[in-house]
């Protein structure tokens, strides 16, 4: 597995990583001993890079995780993220509905606990890259970043990343401590780091993470239709799988089925090693729980595409050409804050 340094003095971690959204029941129900056999296929590709959060599942995901990476702690990056706070006794299958009574919070006074919090269910001393997870306008980016810098003098943390957050942000955390990472939504359907915020990065020396780099699974070329989402698949929730965009966004999957017909790979494949091609300072981290699809990962790292196939790809592609934004309303007024 090739691997990449993370921001100017971070440590080396896979170029491809594996999200651990899916752990929980996002994409339909999910099964933990699944879950934890990916891990583990992950870890034997010399796959290092594992992200969570704590919001996902209410903390299930980082429990699964925990345990997927008992006697093996040493040879895993892991990130996690903080900003959801749940009320006691929310459980997995509850934690996306709308009386969940979960709420957001980036105080320096809950930024510890949240920590402790993340610890435990993982079950490990210390978080390797710890996120804040989004941007609150009301909480100045100072006071959280300041309490996030407390916690790896006190050794619970190694390095600090931030989440879906605008250029100004990002330049005000860094000042307060160093930012090692920010992560972001970037794929051949989501351009939006094209437009300043790769570059900040690069001038400071941050990485860039870019979840969802399979556009949420469409770039894939899997979904032919909406009605390949199960009942309880949350993107029936996202702009993008709506019934109005849905016909548009997977047309424009066609070429990336065509280029990686020509290339003998996978759509996936395909939509992964253009990420990768952005610059050695950017990293994926595409969700499964499946262990078939972390090999298919792990290969694309090694995928390298002509500069003629980028460009065709960026000509098919370009900026908005994806139909809907990224998410509803609500949560796109929480990013890029």
């Amino acid at each position: 597995m090739k691997q990449r340094q993370l921001g100017v003095d971070g440590p080396l971690v896979s170029a491809v990583g594996l999200g651990c959204m899916s752990f929980a029941d996002v994409y339909g129900p999910a099964d933990d001993n699944e879950s934890i056999a990916a891990v583990h296929r992950a870890l034997d590709l010399g796959m290092t890079h594992f992200d969570t959060a704590d919001m996902y599942g209410a903390g299930h995901s980082e429990r699964v995780l925990g345990q997927a990476l008992k006697g093996r702690r040493d040879e895993a990056f892991v990130a996690s993220k903080f900003l959801a706070r749940f009320p006691e006794g929310t459980d997995r299958s509850t934690w996306l509905g709308p009386d969940s009574g979960q709420y957001p919070d980036t105080s320096p006074e809950w930024v510890p606990q949240a920590c402790d919090a993340s610890l435990s269910r993982l079950g490990i001393e210390t978080i390797d890259l710890y996120y804040m997870h989004r941007k609150l306008p009301q909480v100045p980016i100072e006071d959280t970043v300041g309490a996030m810098a407390a916690l790896v003098a006190a050794g619970k943390v190694r390095y600090l990343g931030l989440s879906e957050v605008a250029v100004e942000t990002l330049r005000r955390a860094h000042a307060v401590h160093p930012i090692a990472a920010v992560q972001v939504e970037y794929s051949l359907f989501s351009r939006d780091p094209e437009n300043g915020l790769l570059d900040a990065c690069r001038e400071l020396g941050v990485a860039l993470v870019a979840y969802s780099p399979y556009g949420r699974g469409l770039l894939t070329g899997t979904l032919p239709t909406r009605d390949s989402l199960g009942e309880r698949d949350f993107r029936r929730l996202m702009p993008r799988y709506s019934a109005e965009h849905f016909d548009h966004n997977a047309k424009l999957v066609e070429v990336v089925r065509a280029v990686a017909d020509e290339v003998g790979t996978s759509p996936a494949q395909v939509a992964l090693a253009w990420v990768l091609s952005r610059g050695d300072d950017v990293f994926a981290i595409p969700g499964t729980r499946r262990a078939k699809y972390v090999e298919e990962n792990a290969a694309a790292a090694d995928r390298t595409l002509s500069p003629e196939v980028l460009a065709r790809l960026d000509d098919a592609l370009p900026p908005g050409a994806a139909a809907g934004p990224r998410y509803h309303e609500q949560s796109m007024r929480m990013v890029d804050n």
